[in-house]
């Protein structure tokens, strides 16, 4: 019988130790429960694509990491992993090998599934990561496996990944290029077509029983019902898709609105939700659900600098509604607010300082580029200088189109995500 290693990793995961995460995190245990369903077969989903996609060397490296993680010990020892935050750094670095640059897309998805705070999810990837890499780990020690050998083994998991992540983030295989979109949709339908069956069914039961053969009271409802499931596939059952975006550079916010637009991009904001941010202050700032106010107030409200100086060079928040006219360095009137928004905040936290970063995509000459994303980074920072910032604003730097992930003849569609201005925190 095959072993599905995934429920091996769940047995770790006790209620005792969800007790003690939801603690911690200041969460409640029935949204960390659901946010694990989802973490754990996403670590499973990394590894199984830097194995399978990263020819020898990635297969090795995920090899030398499972057991690297099983001698740790940790196994034994697993009930003491919120008191050593070593375990926590080391689990934060584990992800960024799995995942790179999609990291914080993944952890922005679980954490709207969930309900929890993006903090929140990162410290539960960091404590399902060296988990299951250990488990991974202690399976290759005890049935002698090379790097092809696990990399088979891990490949053969693909099945129990995909059972096991919810629905609501099927978007993740797919961003890992395990799954396609179209699985996600087709899913969708079929889901459609057995609800519109089984109710369909259901309705001529009754109409039968309580009108004794009215067939055209039957016909009609019939008729409604395949209405409903057309409009269903048409338009409710969206969710079977993906809708995370891949983050750009090593980023904690996954959006990322166009930088080289004269406007603000109204159709990609419109249908945004907005909420209120609340400072330490008691003051209230009025932003977009799960952008950048929202997760760089959440990170500021942890013990942030607890991460150190190199960890926190890897955290960076993407603006979402700061954009330029169009090959300048000029910030449109639109994007003020958010601007408004940063100022507050790093008013708020005055022991938090930031660098500021430039983007651009691959498009266009590399030199004009990085300077174009430098223009850009200073333009942010003479606008925080100008507002009494300038002690918490530790430098602006373009790098290009250094970290674009897109071709320069790749779709619009996903040059866009190249472009941006992001923010990284530091002490």
């Amino acid at each position: 019988m095959s072993i599905n290693i995934l429920d091996t990793v769940k047995q770790y995961l006790t209620p005792d130790l969800i007790t003690k995460a939801s603690s911690m995190l200041g969460e409640n245990e029935t949204a960390v429960s659901k946010a694990l369903s989802g973490v754990v077969p996403s670590v499973f989903s990394g590894l199984i694509s830097k194995a399978s996609s990263g020819g020898t060397s990635g297969a090795n490296d995920i090899l030398n990491m499972a057991k690297d993680s099983h001698s740790s010990g940790l196994l034994g020892n697993i009930g003491n992993i919120f008191s050593d935050g070593g375990l926590l750094n080391k689990g934060a670095g584990l992800l960024q090998g799995l995942f790179g640059d999609k990291l914080n897309g993944i952890i922005s998805s679980i954490a709207s599934f969930a309900g929890i705070k993006n903090s929140s999810a990162s410290s539960l990837f960091s404590m399902a990561a060296p988990v299951a890499t250990a488990t991974v780990g202690k399976y290759a020690v005890e049935n002698n496996l090379n790097a092809g050998g696990l990399s088979s083994f891990l490949a053969s998991q693909k099945a129990n990944v995909m059972n096991m992540l919810p629905a609501g983030l099927s978007g993740i295989t797919s961003l890992l290029g395990l799954g396609k979109i179209s699985d996600g949709i087709s899913s969708v339908t079929s889901n459609a077509r057995q609800s519109a069956t089984s109710t369909a069914n259901y309705v001529s039961d009754r109409v039968e029983e309580k009108t004794g053969g009215m067939k055209w009271l039957l016909w009609l409802l019939l008729l409604a019902l395949a209405a409903l499931a057309a409009w269903y596939f048409l338009f409710g059952g969206k969710s079977g898709c993906s809708n995370s975006k891949p983050a750009t550079s090593d980023t904690t916010v996954m959006t990322t609105i166009p930088a080289d637009t004269a406007t603000t991009v109204t159709t990609t904001t419109s249908s945004r939700e907005f909420m209120k941010v609340r400072l330490p202050n008691g003051s209230e700032l009025d932003a977009y659900k799960g952008g950048i106010e929202d997760q760089l107030v959440n990170f500021l409200g942890t013990n942030w600098a607890r991460l150190g100086a190199d960890s926190l060079k890897k955290v960076w928040f993407d603006f979402d509604d700061l954009n330029f006219k169009t090959g300048s360095a000029d910030i449109t009137d639109e994007s003020q607010r958010q601007l408004n928004n940063i100022i507050a905040i790093l008013k708020a936290f005055p022991k938090a300082k930031i660098k500021i970063g430039g983007y651009t995509d691959k498009t266009g000459n590399e030199e004009t580029n990085k300077k174009l994303s430098a223009s850009r980074a200073e333009a942010v920072k003479t606008a925080l200088t100008k507002a009494g910032l300038s002690g918490q604003v530790d430098g602006a730097e373009g790098y290009g189109s250094a970290f674009a992930k897109f071709a320069a003849d790749a779709p619009e569609s996903d040059r866009v995500k190249d472009r941006h201005v992001s923010v990284s925190v530091r002490e």
